[in-house]
């Protein structure tokens, strides 16, 4: 019994790591799948159009991401993980008989509402489990299903191109409702502040969740974090959408070996840059508090170079370079995003926290999601993507000089 009491912790970020691969796997496989979707829906054949269907996601998700972290922090986040996951998997599912432009953005909306309240609810369980000198390596253990489900959904145009993309989408959301069920069996919640799981009148609810908002705006460093989170979303949430295009067109290659390509490529080397990244971090911050922030801006450095080998590289080795560096660096900034916050906002606040840098964060995702689609249509794409090295320089110009954290866990 005391060994279980020692490894549930694990055993919850093992359970959260399938949940976080669907939920980009789910998400990402329209990216590579567009080729055999719009034989049959034609609007799909615009670039822009395209765009527009990535972004609507994003939109919804950016600001329900704030709302899903309010309401993690009051209630139970194992409910809110299970029904996130039911409700995309089963969007997932319906994709699959969608007929027209207008009906998968009416989906894709829908997908962004119900995976908006995972994220949040997920870290912040995660984070309560494991706490100090193992917090950084849980939460990159999970990163690393979101990059598996980002590279597997680069075979969604393999496995549309051999069944069906409406075969496709199918599949994984039957899976996503099916481990619905383990999740209910074996995963438990815990907080680590008091009161755990009394119920407020609807009023008192409202008026404790803005003072959340107070709390956390009225802190500089939480602006500090939110720029530093958003500012590497440009390009991060570009390389997410945009990159299976970019290997097929300027490698003049077919997306079918363009998608796995690419997403396997970005995948493996965040993957990788999660778990050095998690476990630098770890050790760093046991000698140095600042150890976190000085592990992500090692990781935002490695990606202002990759991006103009991925924006002027017109070699397969330059292009893969360029796509190993980028996810080498964005893993090791992605991984420490939560365990750096956990530094400046205590454990009430910090589903609300992650909610908000999703915000920030996607929006960022969503402007340029849309503006690379018009960038394609009008030869401006590669220009734009090294252009977004700026914003991530002024990141890690903020980050050395403003964040001074106290401790390695923000207490009450």
């Amino acid at each position: 019994m005391l060994n279980l009491k020692k490894s549930y912790p694990w055993l919850v970020v093992a359970m959260l790591w399938f949940v976080a691969l669907l939920n980009y796997l789910d998400r990402q496989m329209l990216a590579t799948m567009r080729p055999s979707m719009m034989v049959d829906i034609q609007e799909l054949v615009s670039a822009t159009n395209f765009g527009r269907l990535m972004a609507v996601f994003l939109w919804i998700y950016a600001f329900l991401s704030p709302v899903s972290g309010l309401i993690a922090d009051r209630l139970n986040r194992k409910w809110l993980i299970v029904g996130s996951l039911f409700v995309w998997s089963s969007v997932t599912f319906l994709m699959s008989f969608a007929t027209s432009f207008e009906q998968l953005y009416a989906l894709r909306a829908i997908m962004g509402v119900s995976e908006a309240f995972y994220i949040p609810a997920g870290l912040a369980l995660i984070a309560d489990y494991h706490q100090g000198k193992t917090r950084s390596i849980a939460i990159g253990l999970h990163t690393t299903g979101i990059y598996l489900g980002q590279a597997f959904g680069g075979f969604g145009a393999v496995v549309a191109g051999n069944f069906s993309w409406q075969a496709t989408f199918q599949s994984f959301g039957l899976i996503g409702m099916i481990y619905c069920v383990v999740l209910l069996l074996f995963l438990k919640e815990k907080k680590t502040y008091e009161p755990n799981n009394v119920r407020l009148p609807l009023k008192k609810e409202f008026v404790a969740m803005g003072k959340a908002l107070l709390v956390l705006l009225g802190n500089i460093s939480f602006w500090v974090i939110l720029f530093y989170f958003s500012a590497p979303s440009l390009p991060g949430w570009a390389t997410k959408n945009w990159l299976p295009t970019l290997f097929s067109e300027t490698l003049h290659i077919d997306m079918m070996q363009a998608g796995p390509m690419s997403t396997i490529t970005i995948s493996a080397a965040s993957l990788l840059g999660v778990l050095a990244g998690g476990f630098l971090s770890d050790k760093w911050v046991q000698r140095n508090v600042k150890g976190r922030i000085y592990t992500g801006v090692i990781g935002l450095s490695l990606t202002i170079p990759a991006l103009l080998f991925l924006a002027y590289g017109h070699s397969l080795a330059a292009i893969i370079t360029g796509a190993i560096c980028f996810g080498l660096g964005f893993g090791m900034f992605d991984v420490n995003s939560m365990p750096i916050l956990c530094q400046f906002v205590p454990s009430r606040y910090r589903a609300t926290g992650y909610g908000l840098m999703n915000l920030a964060g996607i929006s960022a995702g969503a402007v340029i999601t849309k503006h690379l689609g018009q960038s394609l249509d009008a030869g401006n794409f590669t220009r734009d993507l090294a252009l977004m090295g700026i914003a991530v320089g002024m990141a890690i110009v903020l980050n050395l000089t403003i964040l001074k954290p106290k401790a390695i866990d923000c207490k009450e």
